[in-house]
């Protein structure tokens, strides 16, 4: 009876290993790589990236415990500078106020008498698309893309031989063409007017309520007249240099960098993390998806997957020669058995995009094999009692 228990078991392994109709979610690894077409593999099973690695320890912290507290760089220059002019626009509405030095002239009548400040004020008007306003006895007078003082000198000197010693103010009641949009990451997005005061960077973002990302995360892209520059945010703020004047026209947008890193594996949790408004250690990270899992990861074989540049590993003394490419693919290996390397990896910065793996301990695999078995036997085993039933109602039968 025991033989036939042993020859139902592997026959039950042999069929389970060979049936094609157990249920599944789609096609087999076997069944892809028989009916490709074409096959584009390497003959020894391995993708052909070359890397090195590197065991997390007290000689290679210098180079990596200082915090990285961004990978964003670049900047506006140019130094603080001087507020831009604010012409004429079109689409602004403006007041032409005519003063004349005594009445009788042609805007104050001679009832008014003979005193200082007599003026008159034109309705309000707005720069049409073609640049120009309307000024009695002045004709059409161009005013977009001039400076105020340019066209009230022009409309004294077309009046001044009908009016009085003529003294023109022009007021603009509503700028439609001296603003700045500020677009993205921030709280309130909207057009900011531009005064003669002059605002900066820093009084726009101010005025739309602020950044809603990361300060650590975010950058600020300034384009006028076709061209672009980016700045990270903490530099802006950190650096006045950079906090520079907005022209009229100007397109301030805010973008957030999300910073990233994956984990894999025996982890406490898979999947994508944010390091959100702070810098994070290895440990940190670590600690945010869970830690390795007790009773399933091998702390002895916590890795991490990052791309050095080679100025880097050239310091470590380590030959790179053989790698091609400025960034080189490391695995950085911590043995947290050790007590010392949770010192280390508690100084150990991570970087965006980061990708940490936890290898489940030698033992998972055996208990693995071993729940496999028992389940082949145990169905087996059914199997065999099952039959045993069957023929002895049978026999009965024949009885």
């Amino acid at each position: 009876m025991l033989l036939d228990k042993k020859f139902i078991t592997l026959a039950a392994v042999a069929t389970l290993s060979s049936c094609t109709s157990l249920p599944t979610s789609g096609p087999s690894s076997d069944a892809i790589v028989k009916q490709a077409s074409i096959t584009v593999s390497n003959d020894q099973k391995k993708t052909g990236i070359d890397y090195v690695l590197i065991d997390i320890s007290k000689s290679i912290l210098p180079y990596f415990k200082s915090e990285i507290s961004s990978s964003l760089s670049g900047g506006f220059g140019g130094g603080r500078g001087a507020a831009p002019a604010i012409p004429l626009g079109i689409g602004d509405t403006v007041q032409v106020s005519i003063f004349e030095a005594q009445a009788g002239g042609l805007f104050i009548p001679a009832e008014a008498g003979s005193r200082p400040g007599n003026y008159i004020t034109l309705p309000s008007q707005q720069i049409d698309s073609s640049g120009m306003i309307s000024v009695p006895y002045a004709g059409n007078v161009r005013a977009g893309g001039r400076s105020k003082e340019a066209v009230e000198q022009q409309i004294e000197d077309l009046l001044a031989n009908r009016a009085i010693e003529p003294q023109v103010v022009i007021t603009v009641t509503d700028s439609r063409s001296s603003q700045v949009a500020v677009l993205g990451d921030v709280n309130a997005p909207q057009k900011v007017s531009v005064t003669a005061a002059g605002e900066r960077v820093l009084d726009v973002i101010s005025t739309a309520g602020g950044i809603s990302s990361p300060s650590i995360e975010t950058t600020v892209t300034l384009q006028r007249r076709g061209r672009t520059a980016t700045v990270p945010y903490d530099k802006l703020v950190k650096t006045p240099a950079e906090n520079i004047y907005v022209a009229p026209g100007d397109i301030v947008n805010i973008d957030r960098e999300r910073r990233t890193y994956l984990a894999f594996g025996a982890a406490g949790t898979n999947g994508r993390f944010d390091f959100e408004e702070s810098n994070l250690t290895l440990a940190e990270a670590l600690a945010k998806v869970g830690g390795v899992l007790d009773d399933r990861g091998d702390p002895a074989e916590v890795v991490l997957y990052r791309m050095v540049d080679r100025h880097t590993l050239d310091k470590l003394a380590i030959d790179t020669s053989g790698l091609a490419g400025d960034e080189i693919p490391v695995i950085f290996r911590a043995n947290l058995r050790d007590p010392g390397t949770f010192f280390a990896v508690k100084q150990f910065a991570m970087q965006d995009k980061d990708l940490i793996y936890v290898s489940n301990a030698k033992s998972i695999e055996l208990v693995k094999f071993l729940s496999i078995v028992n389940s082949v036997t145990s169905t087996a085993s059914g199997v065999t009692s099952d039959a045993l039933t069957v023929r002895d109602g049978a026999e009965d039968l024949t009885h």
